[in-house]
């Protein structure tokens, strides 16, 4: 997927991860985000007991998944933040429920087909990826997902009072603070969603600012005879 010298910003954004994670452990508190409380109460009502969550940081909401009866791989690029949530799986007696992944979305998941019955994402597809390289990470989280299983993620979208202002690097991303994100537009969710169910796309704020996100959700096709649920 990647070649040498397409990677500058994106390991930029590594560094700044890991330094960010280590000088301010928990920096999002221990408590799951609103999107991760929704999603899981989907999960459980179309019977989902395995979850991957992509860009899981330091595991708030991973661990909420893990406290919530699932199964969980928490996939994330830093290894700062996946050190801290494997330590509070620990201590919180749930390191039978919660496996740590290091990878990039940039790469192909090292995980077979059809073997996972739910994914979540929380603003992962909007950092420092381009089109091309969201498209792919969505088609892994389809290669991976069970006939049927859900797929709910959130991003930054054009309604942001950030979209536009700081520095550019094309291709929509713009960057503050040394954080770079990747607002999408209806177009890019409505594209992401070929092939899909695509359930719903809720708009919600997040923060002081406040960011203004998309929550979407979708669903691999079920199999041939295979009842829909949700």
């Amino acid at each position: 997927m990647r070649k040498p010298g397409d990677d500058r910003l994106g390991e930029t954004q590594l560094r700044q991860w890991q330094q960010t994670y280590t000088a301010h452990p928990d920096m999002y508190g221990t408590a799951p985000s609103t999107p991760a409380t929704h999603a899981a109460e989907l999960f459980r009502s179309a019977g989902a007991r395995t979850v991957l969550e992509l860009g899981a940081g330091h595991g708030r909401d991973a661990l909420f998944f893990a406290r919530s009866g699932f199964e969980v791989t928490a996939a994330d690029f830093s290894t700062a933040g996946l050190a801290q949530l494997a330590a509070h799986a620990a201590e919180s007696g749930l390191t039978e429920r919660v496996t740590t992944l290091r990878h990039d979305v940039r790469d192909p998941l090292p995980l077979p087909d059809d073997s996972i019955d739910a994914v979540f994402a929380h603003m992962l597809l909007c950092m420092a990826l381009s089109t091309q390289e969201i498209h792919f990470a969505v088609a892994e989280v389809r290669r991976v997902l069970r006939p049927g299983g859900t797929f709910i993620y959130t991003v930054r979208h054009t309604g942001d009072a950030h979209y536009g202002t700081g520095t550019a690097h094309g291709d929509d991303i713009y960057e503050h603070g040394g954080f770079a994100v990747h607002f999408f537009d209806r177009a890019l969710v409505e594209a992401l969603a070929t092939g899909w169910d695509l359930r719903a796309v809720h708009p919600f704020d997040e923060g002081d600012l406040p960011r203004r996100l998309w929550r979407v959700t979708q669903r691999a096709p079920a199999a041939r005879g295979t009842p829909t649920a949700l």
